[in-house]
């Protein structure tokens, strides 16, 4: 049974100046990992809090058909990133409006978001 493709859209932790990336780039490849125990395709969209992200996520969504969204914490937790989490949703619904939206907790339950969405 497949499930359809999911994008995985969140802050890139290596591009965030002054922070230990680690822990959060090991979660994500956690994360990542349970899309391959569910034997489900999954990209990774990982963005710069900059001007540059609305173009990247938009090559994204236009990339492949995708039957899921899903858009991490570091997006819509942390106020200053308010605006750009907006654009996300509606960036999503413009270019993917097939795909179905979903928010993770931790970079870790991404595939269980994107499952709560695409089980039959």
């Amino acid at each position: 049974m497949t499930l359809g493709r999911v994008l995985v859209i969140g802050v890139d932790p290596v591009r965030i100046p002054g922070w230990d990336p680690a822990p959060t780039v090991a979660a994500i490849a956690r994360g990542q990992a349970r899309f391959d125990e569910h034997g489900m395709e999954a990209d990774l969209c990982l963005v710069a809090p900059d001007e540059a992200a609305e173009g990247v996520i938009v090559e994204a969504l236009t990339r492949r058909t995708y039957a899921c969204v899903v858009v991490g914490g570091g997006l819509r937790k942390h106020p200053p990133l308010l605006e750009l989490f907006e654009k996300v949703v509606n960036l999503v619904r413009q270019h993917a409006p097939g795909a179905a939206i979903a928010f993770n907790s931790s970079p870790e339950d991404t595939a269980d978001a994107a499952l709560r969405w695409l089980r039959p």
